[in-house]
Order: structure tokens, then C-alpha cells, then sequence
């Protein structure tokens, strides 16, 4: 690499920008690379059968031995989520706190990987030297335990990553975000601010976290005579534990259900992250020993996700708990952008159900774990950085961020709005965007990573809306003879027993093609089918207003 070419410092965000989740950022100077976060996002309507879509990392494959490490700011899944699966092709060292990577052994020890992952933990507090970089991790407050912002230190300045991040005065674990720290950081000089972006919208300062404790006491104190259900984000172990505090108050059992709430809180228990008074935990399936009034019941569910235990829940499908008149559950969330019909379906079945429910809009029982203006105003005074980049969030949340920006007297010409895969640079001469490296999502369907593309989702799309004809026959071409067939087989495009005039029609024009191109003789089998595909999709068209998928299948024999 020239010596030019090593005194500039690149930062190379692959996701998390003009979208929700997958975050992901490369900063790379000389022979040294850092990754910061490495998340999962969920798929969005039009990607049908996709479970996850995780970022391409096409990119750090190719230079996977310059990579010194992973350093992740906190366990939510759009954070660590695609770990497991860039870990079957890359393996460096992943840095994190004490229950980030709790939480991230869980995961792993789902996967089948070519190798034991080295992860090393860290405290809020200490530094990192990874080649050219030198990474502190700095205590903040966000809706998950151990949560870090980064002052990364490089030869052209300092870097700080806010990670995703609020301020709450009274946070439950006790511990306030360090800005203390983050002001001496700001004296000595940052280079460049990358500052989340989820909340910048919302003006004002987020509640705290403790607010959500007077509702769910209020909530308590007005249903003694029934039985609560709370579904909340399980790497919540802050409200979770407001929960258990409360329940335990009142004298009622709870009673945790659904794989990733267990999974979690056992951790946070083990790890020291909750404290759980004695003898209140019950195991689900001992509910039915108490009275209703007795229990409270904290579950996974919150976003609506089919198959989660407040859904099987909903449609009385848990093997465990019914629910019906007498119970109340208190949704403790507020829905994802794009869950919202998914949480509605829920409450509409609850209430069908005879089930009260409360949610956000009702009564405060949830506050955002993310900063609004006036704390991402804070932030941009304590740092007062040079540059200034917006990151995790939509173009709406990135261009809000750069407004905020603008009013805290950062210049224009320094705010940097990216993009994924775009290179941006900072050298002595300036800061600018540079060329573009290989980026994108790749889609993780089953055990399958990367194997379903555009073209696969294209014809799932076009099946989906109007179905498929299959068309099979069987054909000598070398004596121009139709064997057999055509055979006509329909699905997802009408009902063949209410339709055999239309079926039989096919099957007619179908016969035709095949015997005026083999009459042709020099017709071969792809011309035979492309034949059949264009008649029958003009046809069809022309009759129905449809398009079904058309599938000839030709037999030589």
C-alpha cells in the first residue's frame, strides 16, 4: 500500500444506514481494520420466507487478516445478531462487556461453527490496543445492561461511536451514562462524532427508565383481582426486574415464559444483572397451583412475532396458559417500524377473547431506550467534534441528526449523511467520501445464508400473487411425435374442478404449440418450452387478467 494511501483513516459503514438495524461499521487505517457491532435486521414484507437479512460482508472476507478485531457496544439482536453467521467465515477476536457476551454465548451455542469463537470481555472503562486503534469502552444508558459507547483513538484523531444511547438520571442499575468522561474526551478533541439517529425526530429528553416502575405499581395497585401478563423485550433485564420488584411487593409468583426471555434472564441472574428475591420465580407450568390473583407472568410476545409465546398465547395455542375474562396483559413496548399490524392482530384477538389490555398509548408503560434532540444535543456539546456523521436510522432519522447538528454549530460542509458500502476518508487535508466497496443484505432463509437472492424472491413474489400452471408432456423429436400429454397441472391459480373448461383449453393450445414446433423438426427443447410459456402467459392474460408462473415440462423420449 503506498505510504499516501496510509495516512488516511477509512470508515466504511456496511449497514445500519437508510434502515432500521443491521449495524455494522468498518474503520480501517494502514494494515489494521476494527468492526464495530455486527447485527441482524428482520425482513420486510416483500421478502417472502426470509427469516433474517444480515449484512454482506463481502468485504472483510477479502481482507480478513488485516481485521483485529470486533468490538460490539451491546447485546441487542440489530447489534450482535449476525455474528453466528459471519463467524463460519471470518473468526477474529469479538470485545465486549460482561453480559453482551453472555448473552452472545447463548447464541453461538445454537450454531454449529467451524470453530471455538475468542471472545474477551471488558469493563465500561477500560482501553483496547488493536493495532493503529485504541478503543475505550464508556459506561451508557440504553435499554439493555452493559452498554458501552467507543472512543476509538487513531492516528488522525479520535473517533467516538455513540452506540446506541439515552441519558436517564435514574436508571435502575444505579449507574448514570459517564459523561464526565465523554467531557474529558470532548476537551482534548474529537475528530469525528458517529451519532445514532433512532430518536433524533423526537424532541425533548427520553423518560427514564424508573417511570415505567410508577405505572406498573399504579397498574398493580388497580388489578388486585387479577391475573397479570406482561410481554416486554427480554434483553430488557431493567424492566423485567421493575417487574419482579413490583409483583414481589404485591405478593405475587412470577412465572417467565417464551425461549429468549429464559434465556436472558437466567444469564442476567447468573451474571449479577438482576437480583431475584427468593422464592418468587416459579416455573410455568406450577401456575395452576395459585389463584389467579397470585401470579404475574412476564413473557416474550411484545412485538406481535407469530410463534411467540404471547401469540400462541392470543390464539390459545400455549400448552401451558389460557388466557380469557379475569386477565390482564399489559404490553410493555411500543411496536417496531413495520410491526404494527402483527401487535394490532394480537390485541384484537385478546380482546375477542374477553382479555383486557393495556399498552403505551393507554398508560406509560414503556419509554424508548434511545436519545432524543435534547440528549443528542448534550452529547454533540460535551464532544464538540470536528465532523460529524449520523448513523443507525432511516434517511428521515439521519437527516433529522444532521439538523441537530447543524443547531449545536457544526458546519454544514461537516456533516457527512453516508451510505452503506461508501468509503469515507480523514486525512490532514480534509474529510471526504472516497469510492464504494462491495455491501448489501444478505438473506438467511432456514439453514440457508446467501442462497435466496433477487431473482429466487422475484419468483416467490410472482407465485404468491398469482400462482402456477405446470404443463407436462412427453415427445419424440427426432419422428416429430407428441407421446403424451400435455397434462395440465394447476396450483394457487383456480380451482381445477370448478374451472376444466378453462383447463381444457390450455391443454389445447398447449397441444398446438407442441405440434406446430415439431413439425418445424428443427425445434429443439428449450425453443419448445419458451413457446409454451409465451402462448399460454398471452392466453391466460387475455382470459383471466392473470400471471401465473408457467412451468412446461418436456420429456425427449
Amino acid at each position: 500500500m503506498p505510504k499516501k494511501e496510509k495516512s488516511k483513516l477509512r470508515i466504511i459503514p456496511l449497514g445500519g444506514l437508510n434502515e432500521i438495524g443491521k449495524n455494522i461499521t468498518v474503520l480501517e487505517y494502514a494494515d489494521d481494520i476494527i468492526v464495530v457491532d455486527c447485527g441482524l435486521a428482520f425482513p420486510d414484507d416483500d421478502m417472502l420466507g426470509i427469516d433474517l437479512v444480515i449484512p454482506d460482508i463481502t468485504y472483510l472476507e477479502e481482507n480478513a487478516d488485516r481485521i483485529r478485531g470486533i468490538l460490539l457496544t451491546h447485546g441487542h439482536e440489530d447489534h450482535i445478531g449476525a455474528i453466528p453467521y459471519i463467524l463460519r467465515s471470518i473468526n477474529p477476536a469479538i470485545y465486549g462487556t460482561k453480559f453482551t457476551l453472555g448473552i452472545l454465548r447463548n447464541k453461538l451455542s445454537e450454531h454449529s461453527l467451524p470453530y471455538s469463537p475468542d471472545l474477551r470481555c471488558v469493563n465500561a472503562g477500560d482501553t483496547v490496543k488493536l493495532g493503529e486503534f485504541s478503543v475505550e469502552f464508556i459506561h451508557v444508558n440504553h435499554s439493555i445492561a452493559d452498554a458501552c459507547c467507543l472512543a476509538i483513538t487513531t492516528p488522525q484523531g479520535v473517533v467516538v461511536h455513540s452506540g446506541d444511547f439515552k441519558l436517564d438520571l435514574t436508571p435502575i442499575d444505579g449507574e448514570m451514562m459517564n459523561i464526565t468522561r465523554l467531557g474529558e474526551i470532548g476537551k482534548k478533541g474529537v475528530m469525528l462524532f458517529m451519532c445514532e439517529s433512532t430518536n433524533a425526530e423526537r424532541p425533548g429528553f427520553t423518560p427514564s427508565e424508573k417511570t415505567v416502575g410508577k405505572s406498573l405499581e399504579y397498574i398493580f395497585n388497580t388489578n388486585t383481582d387479577r391475573r397479570i401478563i406482561i410481554a416486554t423485550f427480554s434483553s430488557n433485564v431493567h424492566r423485567v426486574q421493575q417487574i419482579i420488584n413490583v409483583a414481589h411487593r404485591h405478593k405475587r409468583k412470577v412465572a417467565i415464559t417464551g425461549r429468549s426471555m429464559l434465556n436472558i434472564v437466567s444469564a442476567a441472574v447468573e451474571l449479577g444483572y438482576m437480583n431475584v428475591p427468593e422464592g418468587v420465580l416459579i416455573d410455568v407450568s406450577e401456575i395452576r397451583r395459585y389463584r389467579p390473583e397470585e401470579i404475574t407472568v412476564v413473557t416474550t410476545g411484545s412485538q406481535g412475532e407469530p410463534m411467540s409465546a404471547l401469540y400462541r398465547m392470543a390464539f390459545s395455542d400455549h400448552s401451558q396458559i389460557t388466557l380469557g375474562r379475569g386477565d390482564l396483559v399489559v404490553l410493555s413496548s411500543s411496536p417496531i417500524p413495520g410491526n404494527e399490524k402483527l401487535v394490532n392482530r394480537i390485541i384484537n384477538e385478546l380482546i375477542k377473547n374477553g382479555v383486557s389490555v393495556l399498552h403505551d398509548r393507554a398508560v406509560e408503560v414503556h419509554v424508548s431506550g434511545h436519545a432524543c434532540a435534547e440528549e443528542l444535543k448534550l452529547m454533540n456539546a460535551l464532544l464538540k467534534p470536528k465532523y460529524f456523521m449520523p448513523i443507525h436510522g432511516e434517511y428521515r432519522h439521519l437527516y433529522a441528526n444532521r439538523d441537530i447538528a447543524l443547531e449545536m454549530g457544526i458546519p454544514s460542509e461537516n456533516i457527512f449523511i453516508s451510505d452503506i458500502g461508501k468509503v469515507f476518508e480523514i486525512d490532514k487535508k480534509g474529510a471526504r467520501f472516497a469510492e464504494t466497496v462491495p455491501s448489501g443484505k444478505v438473506l438467511v432463509d432456514g439453514y440457508g445464508v446467501g442462497d435466496v437472492g433477487n431473482i429466487v424472491l422475484r419468483d416467490r413474489k410472482h407465485l404468491s400473487q398469482d400462482g402456477l400452471i405446470v404443463v407436462v408432456a412427453s415427445v419424440d423429436t427426432e419422428s416429430g411425435l407428441l407421446l403424451s400429454g400435455p397434462d395440465v397441472v394447476s396450483r394457487g391459480f383456480v380451482y381445477v374442478r370448478e374451472a376444466e373448461e378453462l383447463m381444457e383449453e390450455i391443454r389445447q393450445i398447449a397441444a398446438d404449440v407442441i405440434c406446430r414446433c415439431l413439425d418445424r423438426k428443427s425445434c429443439d427443447r428449450m425453443e419448445l418450452k419458451n413457446a409454451l410459456r409465451d402462448d399460454l402467459t398471452k392466453f391466460l392474460y387475455a382470459k383471466t387478467k392473470r400471471k401465473p408462473m408457467v412451468l412446461p415440462i418436456i420429456m425427449n423420449v
